[in-house]
């Protein structure tokens, strides 16, 4: 059972919410999403496994809901951790936009996300990580990850990368 902290849209702690069960209407968690960028210019991405739900065998950046108890750093920390088994330092990563969604696709979301950029020049090596959640990596260039979405391979939800990231 995964519990997350329950914020309000200024980021105060009203509670706590099982991962599973609707959110109320004033409730929001806290997600993160991970671009790791290399000094080539090229970002990590991961190929998300063919038993997600959602989303199966299509490419992201890594991601995921911030833990009751966490930062929204450490949860960054973690998450890559988990899915891509890199320990960051946690001083070579920056936010680079923090959004409050209400809906995603017509769906309730409620969630404040905050986008984090790390700078990374190490290996990555799937058999650190903690989860099953990715079948591989790839280090890309921004047209190569716009290539990925032309042909329908890249989670939709992350196309802000293009107007953001993609341009540093």
């Amino acid at each position: 059972m995964e519990i997350w902290d329950l914020y309000d849209t200024k980021r105060k702690i009203i509670g706590s919410h099982i991962r599973g069960t609707e959110l109320p209407d004033e409730g929001y968690h806290l997600v993160v999403h991970v671009w790791i960028k290399n000094s080539k210019g090229q970002y990590l991405i991961d190929q998300r496994s063919a038993t997600r739900l959602q989303n199966p065998l299509m490419w992201e950046c890594v991601g995921g809901s911030v833990l009751q108890g966490e930062t929204s750093l450490q949860g960054a920390l973690r998450e890559v951790k988990e899915e891509v088994g890199i320990n960051l330092s946690p001083h070579m990563g920056k936010i680079i936009f923090t959004k409050i969604r209400n809906k995603v696709n017509g769906k309730k979301f409620n969630d404040i996300l905050d986008v984090w950029l790390f700078e990374y020049d190490g290996n990555v090596n799937l058999k650190q990580a903690t989860t099953d959640e990715v079948s591989q990596t790839q280090w890309l260039y921004p047209h190569e990850i716009s290539e990925l979405d032309k042909n329908h391979r890249f989670v939709p939800t992350l196309r802000y990368f293009f107007d953001t990231l993609a341009k540093k």
